[in-house]
């Protein structure tokens, strides 16, 4: 033992060199982290004789403005412990098959002859061996196979599908793909060409705020975390910023040094509070309450008893508030209707896309004028008037807007409002115009006029308006908001007060952080829309220092205008199917049927469209165009078109009409129309970078039994309350997926559940690109080491899976195929004008007109034999329509003949040409910088002479001081790189400014992407009428009574219900990979419940018990962890916990195994959001349409008498 002593003797320090070869390197490669945090943070990678030995922080951050402290450090303890995933014991270092289906496979193989493709059918066919192999998932028993066999699997599974019901059966699952772009466009890339479908996430992890494209018809544009420093007052409302957005959370303690106030809204005392001036713990989900009443008074005293200069100009100019608006005839009064079109004036009846412009007053002359910048000047032909100058699109002449008819009226009317909080109506006086249209004479209102009546202003106009702040009956006083938030009258008072007060002195630098804490509930977009209208109304955004910054996953793809082409195989195929994953689900999964009415739980007016199944509404909405849906069909997508042209088709005009005749005859039906019929199920469905069966799945539970067929801890019924049109079966189908397949470098819960599972290089392992929104750096992923075992990239593995899908296609599916894609009414183009009012026509209320009244129908042609060859070659769509993102669009023909020519790109022979490779991901990644407006300097001068043609305004110079900016892949791994200011996105970055959304907008004049190129009050879409939702309002979460998630957990005995809560988490990187050695031995070494005090007292649980959380959906078996700094009435589970870690039996469930966070979840979806082909109400992937909310869940917490493992 003498070697001990020599190593802790002081006199040898033998112990020196111990730690001095531990901290050894022969080479440092830069590198981050591909996980959705949104840190994006660079990374200096140790590597010693090929291992990764550490990882620590990179410190050449330039400074982008002198007056902004740094951005290091950039990094926290949870990236620095990453490296341990890459030779733990959770590491996937073989291809893995499920025994059970490996034997059936290999058992039909020899009955075939060795022919793949009949033994995969016929295993298909065998119901009884395709339940047993069903079955076993998540139960174990992986076997170690080659790489040969699991591709030829998934192959013949792939063409088998294709063969028997279609491309649009295979479905693929990744997030976020600003974590790792071209990770996330290797599967993208072969589903496209393969003709499948990629499921939408921001929606689906609830992480997309509708509010977003409701008000400025943008996904998420924030600003980077550096802005933060140039705010004076900050109020944060669910997002937790130390714990959630570690790296950047400098900038919000720095800025208080700066002289900023800072506000935390926060039901539960979060990490963030130790940070505040100020904290207000209002009741959970009670937000938009609070920020009701603060527009309230500063409506009061800021716009109509001081009239505030700086605030008038601004909601003037930049808002939508000097519209026009129809006031529509009521049994009682009046209510606010659509907005005036300027083609309901005579003089103005035919002008081009009158049905998309819209009216105001000129204020000197009361005369009616056209406002440039709305959408119908967007899509107009000639171009142009695409802007926010104070001009008359039809005459071109100036004028200045009426914002209120105050002083202006004909008369006061009694208009109708509804307050959903208390259940109460009241008429209230605004002032109206009487017009003369087409139609007769009509009364009308500016929408500031109707949003002082909304909240409530009391102008001296009569009707039932508040008494005064301390009325609480009255919609939206400081003491009505008190019966909600349980926050007192004083305490809004002053911050009302001084959010405005702040915002006049420095022009708008009040500013709102946001995240999941908020956007996680059913009602999100009214809290939203409710803090955005106290930023609009104090001139707050689209300034340095301000806005409405929502933080939830890494969601800006900076150059997102060359990947999405490179991602989704745009330059060889002309449409993508991309489809809306939370309506997806809701169907798939069968949950539907355990949902009801949702007019039950959702707080509304009764109407044709309220009092309906949301099922009915989703059928509703595909056939019409609003959203997608695949499998499109209830026949294959191929077998159309040889439909056709056995009935004489000549070409593929002659397919679309074919297939239009047959939607119209209604021989063929939409699969949505009939999901659980056997035609009309999803079959394959590949998983790579992220843990969509139990991370994200709302209704984990449901999809066990109903995607996969294994165990599940369900215990819901199918309700009363069917959809009338979309075609019930009495009983559900268990088991529709045929294949699951997981890329995974960790044996993660996915990988459990799923049939194969493929080792996929780390984060440290390949070439990739990443970019967030909290910085404004497009960092590589760089390779320190090559793929650990038989590991491979994913570029490689579905490059693989290319090649094998072609190999057999030569031998069994060689002929050239046309594939009927249906896609629906797409955001940033002409479609968005197609709608101005709804008409279905299944139902012959108009006419069937594919890309108008219903979906757009494609012919695209699919040669499966050449899926490697295109997969692995840029081709020349790029070259003949050049690139677009957001609506903005630029050639790209001399950058692309360069990459064919040049020694500086790589090229291999297409047939008979020579064109651009992307063999290998660091060449694709060289594609993506080199095609890109934010990394190419001539492309964004080309893309603002664009926009310059568009908008009539003088751009190009913002592309002066990017012009010889040329980002190579190489240039990432030397150092950080900003990218460069570009219209593909709403911030201006010139001269090293930090990056804020949509200064573009307010610096340059430039429209938002809405109907009136305004930001917007007013939301006059016709199913936003019919829900209440068109004024910004107040509804208050559903109780647990209507809800849906305890009505047979409560047959037992009606037992306490707590509002079940799933934030992100500490010891996790973000929401995932808690089960990290060094994670676990730093927290509880388990993702416990959090309960407080007084319920856990009441419920008998002490800290540490074992604990069961339990609904109707399923359980969750853990640990309590008692904690003060819980409400009463709350209890908190932090995601995601896995099933690799501590997950006892459950008593409650037949000692089945316990299962996640998201095992007690159901998908509940608001219908408003279905609509479309309405300006920025339409659809584009992860934009629009119904996000998944889990935060109104309510739960049992039950103390367990046994543990079972």
């Amino acid at each position: 033992m003498s070697w001990i002593k020599d190593i802790i003797s002081p006199q040898t320090r033998k112990w020196e060199e111990f730690y001095r070869n531990r901290f050894q390197h022969d080479r440092i490669v830069r590198s981050t982290h591909g996980v959705n945090c949104t840190g994006g943070c660079s990374w200096a990678v140790h590597v010693k004789e090929g291992i990764v030995v550490f990882e620590t922080q990179q410190l050449d951050y330039p400074l982008i403005d002198d007056t902004i402290p740094p951005y290091e450090p950039r990094g926290c303890q949870r990236g620095i412990s990453y490296s341990w995933y890459l030779y733990s014991p959770l590491r996937i270092k073989y291809p893995l098959i499920r025994g059970t289906l490996l034997d059936a496979y290999k058992e039909e193989k020899q009955k075939a002859g060795g022919n793949p493709l009949v033994a995969w059918e016929n295993l298909q066919q065998n119901k009884e061996k395709r339940k047993k192999y069903q079955n076993s998932r998540g139960k174990g028993g992986f076997r170690r196979t080659s790489w040969q066999e699991v591709l030829e699997i998934m192959a013949a599974a792939n063409i088998y599908t294709a063969k028997k019901y279609g491309p649009d059966r295979v479905i693929g699952f990744s997030p976020i793909p600003a974590m790792s772009m071209l990770s996330y466009a290797s599967g993208a890339r072969f589903l496209q060409l393969f003709g499948g479908v990629n499921l939408s996430f921001y929606d689906w992890y609830c992480d997309l705020p509708p509010a977003f494209p409701e008000l400025w018809g943008e996904q998420t544009d924030v600003c980077e975390s550096a802005d933060w420093y140039n705010a004076k007052m900050i109020a944060d409302m669910g997002t937790n910023l130390n714990m959630t957005r570690t790296p950047d959370c400098h900038f919000f303690a720095e800025s208080r040094h700066n002289g900023t106030k800072a506000v935390v809204f926060s039901p539960d005392f979060s990490q963030l509070c130790k940070y505040a001036d100020q904290w207000i713990p209002l009741h959970a989900g009670s937000d938009g309450a609070f920020w009701m009443a603060v527009t309230h008074v500063i409506l009061k005293e800021y716009h109509y008893d001081k009239q505030t200069t700086y605030f008038i100009d601004y909601v003037k100019r930049y808002t939508d508030s000097p519209m026009l608006v129809h006031l529509d005839k009521t049994n009682e009064g009046y209510t606010a209707g659509r907005m005036v079109r300027a083609n309901e004036i005579a003089k103005w009846e035919s002008i081009e896309n009158g049905d998309w412009k819209f009216l105001s007053i000129d204020e000197k002359t009361n005369e009616l004028v056209v406002p440039k910048g709305t959408m119908g000047y967007r899509w107009d032909k000639n171009g142009g008037k695409w802007n926010m100058k104070y001009e008359c699109g039809e005459t071109d002449k100036s004028f200045d807007p009426v914002l209120t008819l105050l002083n202006k009226k004909d008369e006061v009317l009694q208009v109708e409002f509804t307050e959903f909080g208390l259940s109460k109506k009241a008429l209230r006086g605004v002032p109206v115009k009487w017009l003369d249209t087409r139609a007769g004479k009509i009364p009308v209102t500016t929408i500031y006029d109707l949003m002082m009546a909304q909240y409530g202003v009391d102008r001296g106009l009569g009707g039932q308006y508040p008494k005064d702040y301390t009325d609480p009956d009255a919609a939206y006083t400081p003491a009505w908001q008190e019966i909600f938030t349980g926050i007192d009258s004083k305490t809004l008072l002053q911050f009302a007060r001084e959010w405005a007060d702040t915002a006049h002195t420095t022009e708008g630098k009040c500013m709102i952080l946001v995240g999941a804490g908020v956007n996680h509930w059913y009602h999100q977009n009214l809290t939203y829309r409710a803090g955005a209208m106290a930023l609009m109304v104090c001139g707050c955004v689209g300034k340095n220092g301000g806005g409405l910054n929502h933080y939830v996953g890494q969601e800006k793809l900076a150059p997102v205008d060359s990947w999405g082409s490179v991602a989704f195989a745009k330059d060889w195929v002309p449409v993508s199917r991309l489809q809306q994953a939370p309506l997806w689900h809701y169907i798939n999964t069968c949950q539907y049927r355990y949902d009801g009415h949702h007019s039950n739980y959702n707080t509304l007016h009764k109407n044709k469209w309220t009092d309906k199944h949301v099922a009915d509404t989703i059928f509703t909405s595909v056939r019409n165009g609003w959203m997608p849906f695949y499998p499109q069909f209830n026949e294959n997508s191929l077998e159309l078109s040889k439909q056709a042209m056995a009935q004489g088709a000549k070409n593929d005009e002659d397919i679309k009409a074919y297939v239009l005749e047959k939607l119209k005859s209604k021989q063929l039906k939409y699969s949505v129309s009939e999901p659980e019929e056997e035609v009309n199920y999803p079959r394959v469905w590949y998983i790579w970078r992220g843990n969509a069966i139990v991370g994200s799945m709302k209704g984990h539970e449901y999809a066990l039994k109903h995607y996969l067929g294994t165990h599940s801890n369900v215990i819901a019924k199918d309700v009363d309350e069917k959809p009338e049109e979309v075609k019930w079966h009495d009983i559900a189908p268990v088991g529709k997926m045929d294949l699951v397949v997981d890329l995974n470098f960790r044996m993660d819960s996915s990988a459990l559940y799923s049939d194969i599972v493929l080792p996929a290089a780390s984060w440290y392992e390949k070439a990739d690109l990443n970019s967030t929104d909290l910085h404004s750096f497009i960092h590589p992923l760089g390779q320190a080491v090559a793929p650990v075992w038989e590991s491979k990239t994913d570029w490689d593995i579905f490059k693989h899976l290319a090649k094998a899908t072609s190999e057999l296609a030569k031998q069994y599916f060689n002929e050239v195929q046309k594939d009927v894609v249906a896609t629906p009414l797409s955001h940033d183009s002409a479609d968005e004008i197609t709608q101005p009012t709804i008409k279905d026509w299944y139902l012959g209320e108009c006419e069937a007109v594919p890309g108008k009244s219903m979906h757009k129908i494609s012919v695209v042609e699919r040669d499966y034999t050449e899926l490697y060859e295109k997969f692995i070659t840029l081709g020349e769509g790029i070259r003949e329509k050049g690139l677009s993102a957001h609506g903005n669009h630029y050639q790209c023909k001399e950058e692309y003949d360069e990459m064919c020519n040049s020694q500086h790109f790589h090229q291999r022979k297409f047939k008979d040409k020579k064109l651009p490779s992307i063999q290998e991901d660091e060449w694709a990644a060289n594609a993506v910088l080199h095609l890109s407006s934010l990394t190419n300097g001539k492309l964004t001068k080309k893309a603002y002479e664009y926009m310059e043609k568009k908008t009539g305004l003088q751009l190009v110079d913002l592309s002066d001081d990017y012009l010889g900016v040329r980002i190579r892949y190489a240039d990432l791994l030397a150092k950080p790189h900003r990218y460069n200011t570009s219209p593909v996105w709403s911030g201006l970055m010139n001269g090293g400014r930090a990056y804020s959304a949509y200064t573009y907008n307010v610096e340059r004049l430039v429209p938002w992407r809405t109907l009136t190129g305004r930001q917007h009050f007013y939301l006059d879409q016709e199913m936003y009428i019919a829900y209440g939702e068109h004024l910004p309002t107040f509804k208050p979460a559903p109780s647990p009574e209507v809800y849906g998630d305890l009505r047979e957990t409560w047959k037992n005995g009606k037992a306490k219900a707590l509002n079940y809560l799933t934030p992100h988490g500490k010891w996790h990187i973000h929401s995932t990979y808690m089960e990290n050695l060094r994670m676990l031995t730093l927290s509880r070494g388990i993702e416990p419940c959090w309960l407080s005090e007084v319920d856990a007292a009441e419920l008998g649980i002490k800290d540490n018990d074992w604990v069961e959380v339990h609904n109707d959906h399923g359980v969750y078996v853990t640990r309590a962890c008692v904690s003060s700094r819980i409400p009463p009435g709350v209890c908190i589970v932090y995601h995601v916990p896995e099933r690799t870690v501590g997950i006892p039996k459950s008593q409650l469930r037949g000692n089945r195994r316990g299962g996640g966070h998201n095992s007690v979840t159901r998908i509940h979806l608001k219908p408003n959001y279905l609509n479309g082909g309405y300006g920025q109400f339409s659809y584009h992937f992860n934009y629009w349409g119904p996000v998944a909310p889990q935060r109104d869940t309510h739960v049992i917490v039950k103390k367990m008498e046994k543990l079972v493992w």
